[in-house]
């Protein structure tokens, strides 16, 4: 992890944000997704393993075929 941000020169550190996938007939959003944040701008990246999982509940999301899920990571973990 860069200890700076490439944008502002804000410090980097361990946080969450809210992820969101737009599916055309639907949306899924996720909340509270670990992410590293800059302190600064609020600029966030989210790590290839924590990825991995959210490409895991877009595609459950997309076989339900629901307009609108959202949901909270921590209780994405225990489901899948």
């Amino acid at each position: 992890m860069n200890r700076y941000c490439p944008f502002c020169k804000g410090e980097m550190e361990h946080g969450s944000t809210t992820f969101t996938a737009d599916l055309e007939f639907g949306v899924v959003v996720v909340r509270q997704v670990p992410a590293i944040v800059c302190s600064l701008c609020g600029a966030d990246w989210i790590e290839d393993d924590i990825a991995e999982h959210l490409e895991k509940i877009v595609n459950s999301a997309r076989e339900k075929h629901l307009m609108i899920e959202v949901c909270n990571w921590q209780n994405q973990l225990e489901a899948i």
